[in-house]
C-alpha cells in the first residue's frame, strides 16, 4: 500500500474559477457530517493564505483546527497539512502530519483538471494504512471531489 492517495476530477470552468471555488467554497465541498466535535458543525472555514488554517466551527462556537495552509499560489496550487491522526483525533506533533496538494491545470480556456495528492500518510505512524484506506475510499477524497465537481454542474466521478 502506498503512503499516497491520488485522485483527480475535471471541471468545466476556467482555471482561476476552479481554484476560487475550491478555496472559497470549501464549506460546500466538505460533507456536513465530517467533523470531530461534540456539537454539530456550523461551518468549515478555509483561510486563503500561507499560514492560514482550515477549521470547523461548531454550533456552540467551539473551533477545531485540523489543517494549516502551507502553500497558496492562485490559480495553480494549494497545499495544506492534514493534522488528524489515525484515531481521528488532532495530531499534536506536527512531525506526524501529512500533506494535501491540490493542483489546478488548465486543459482548455473553460476546462480545468484538478489533481489531489494526499502524501506522507506514513508520517502518522502505526495504523497509517487505515487512514490511507479511509481517505481513498468513496467517503474520503473521492466524495469531496464529487461534491466539488457538482458545484459546477459536473457529475463525473473522481478518478485515481
Amino acid at each position: 500500500m502506498s503512503e499516497v492517495v491520488l485522485r483527480h476530477v475535471v471541471v468545466q470552468a476556467p482555471q482561476a474559477k476552479a481554484f476560487e471555488v475550491f478555496t472559497g467554497r470549501f464549506y460546500d465541498i466538505k460533507p456536513r457530517d465530517h467533523y470531530l466535535m461534540s456539537s454539530p458543525l456550523a461551518e468549515t472555514v478555509f483561510e486563503p493564505r500561507v499560514g492560514g488554517r482550515i477549521y470547523d466551527r461548531a454550533e456552540d462556537g467551539t473551533e477545531f483546527v485540523w489543517a494549516r495552509i502551507l502553500a497558496y499560489e492562485p490559480p495553480n496550487l494549494v497545499v495544506f497539512s492534514w493534522d488528524i491522526g489515525v484515531e481521528w483525533t488532532l495530531e499534536n506533533d506536527l512531525r506526524n502530519t501529512s500533506e494535501v496538494e491540490v493542483r489546478f491545470i488548465a486543459e482548455a480556456p473553460d476546462r480545468t483538471r484538478v489533481e489531489l495528492e494526499h502524501r506522507h500518510l506514513d508520517r502518522h505512524g502505526p495504523g497509517w494504512e487505515s487512514l490511507n484506506t479511509a481517505l481513498g475510499n468513496d467517503s474520503g477524497w473521492p466524495l469531496y471531489l464529487s461534491r466539488y465537481a457538482a458545484l459546477f454542474g459536473d457529475h463525473d466521478s473522481p478518478e485515481d
